[in-house]
């Protein structure tokens, strides 16, 4: 078992003591605050037209524009740091944490509007939240029905019920703290990830945006 994978279990028994905050609040927060802005970011959709713009209306530029972006903030500790300062819901939960989430989601809600997906829509912030599971972990909740679907069907389908959208937020409140809490430990210090679109010596936080960018940018261009 991997250094990573015993600080996520020694991590989970504290994550799910914060489970009533965290449910309610980080995910929620993390979303509002991508949405809207925070500090130096910028509103999601705003974010977004500008990359859409800037690629003439080519959807597929501007997803992998916002991706590489959003993979310099996740790679930036510092930057992390500081936006996840900005963040309040659960002071429990470490700020360069925090910042990362903030990172992912506004991401991701990013893809997801390019694709012609509008983040007012309620279910389709749930999606959004569904994909910071990542694809294996989707699978794995769509298997144990926690999710009735993949975040496609999710912001096309029929609406949650109130238990169903709970079990999301814990799930996806608890598998985040764990799984960036235990990667981060786990990964040494000057480590270098493969070289991914031109971008080289990503850190684990970066890589991880990275593939949840594409997963993002899969599943949402199946509407378009």
């Amino acid at each position: 078992m991997g250094l990573g994978s015993i600080v996520g279990r020694r991590l989970a028994p504290r994550v799910q003591k914060l489970v009533p905050d965290v449910t309610h609040n980080f995910v929620r927060e993390a979303m509002d605050k991508a949405i809207t802005g925070v500090g130096p970011l910028r509103p999601a959709v705003r974010a977004a037209e500008k990359q859409l713009a800037d690629e003439d209306g080519n959807v597929e530029k501007a997803v992998a524009d916002i991706i590489r972006i959003h993979v310099a903030y996740a790679s930036g500790q510092g930057f992390l740091t500081n936006i996840g300062g900005l963040m309040t819901a659960v002071a429990a939960v470490p700020a360069n944490i925090t910042g990362l989430t903030l990172v992912q989601v506004r991401m991701v809600a990013e893809i997801a509007h390019v694709h012609g997906l509008d983040l007012r829509d309620v279910k389709v912030r749930r999606a959004v939240v569904a994909t910071l599971l990542g694809e294996d972990g989707v699978k794995k909740a769509v298997k144990k029905k926690q999710l009735p679907g993949t975040p496609h069907q999710l912001a096309t389908g029929p609406d949650l019920k109130p238990e169903l959208e709970q079990a999301l937020s814990i799930e996806v409140s608890t598998a985040l703290i764990t799984r960036v809490a235990g990667r981060r430990l786990a990964t040494t210090v000057g480590k270098r990830v493969p070289v991914l679109g031109g971008i080289v010596g990503l850190t684990a936080d970066g890589y991880a945006t990275w593939q949840l960018g594409r997963y993002a940018a899969r599943e949402f261009a199946k509407g378009a």
